[in-house]
């Protein structure tokens, strides 16, 4: 199967599913298995975030749908200064983080979970999907 085109998360029938880390759905082209173990060629035109319950649309072969596998999670609390003043070492890593309620959640990441905590944040591991925030630049120019 080839797909070539996302649909978003909608009401469409699904012919297969495919579970992918953050990782992997971040991506242009790339060979993928679904879960069916059907071999998959992701043949997109620009690189593109892939969300839980998105489609591959592979035409004739029918839409496969995206499942966010869970992962490795670090979530980051303190009060809100301090997760000003962490989201602002996080971002100049060029880190990708998730913003749930008064939390900031990173893949789990042993080194930078020791910056957070030597700065005065907390950490709470977890295992979820994860799904960051795109960022101001993630954006279509045309």
């Amino acid at each position: 199967m080839r797909a070539t085109a996302v649909r978003p998360h909608g009401d469409w029938q699904a012919a297969d599913t495919i579970t992918l880390d953050y990782h992997h759905r971040h991506r242009r082209r790339i060979r993928l298995r679904t879960d069916a173990g059907a071999d998959l060629l992701l043949d997109l035109a620009e690189t593109t975030h892939l969300r839980d319950g998105d489609g591959l649309d592979c035409g004739g072969d029918g839409i496969v749908r995206v499942i966010a596998a869970t992962e490795p999670l670090a979530e980051i609390t303190g009060d809100p200064d301090l997760l000003i003043r962490l989201a602002w070492h996080l971002g100049n890593r060029h880190l990708d983080v998730a913003f749930r309620g008064t939390a900031l959640l990173i893949r789990s990441d042993h080194v930078i979970e020791a910056m957070v905590t030597g700065l005065g944040g907390t950490i709470t591991r977890s295992e979820a999907a994860f799904d960051p925030e795109s960022g101001a630049y993630a954006h279509d120019h045309g």
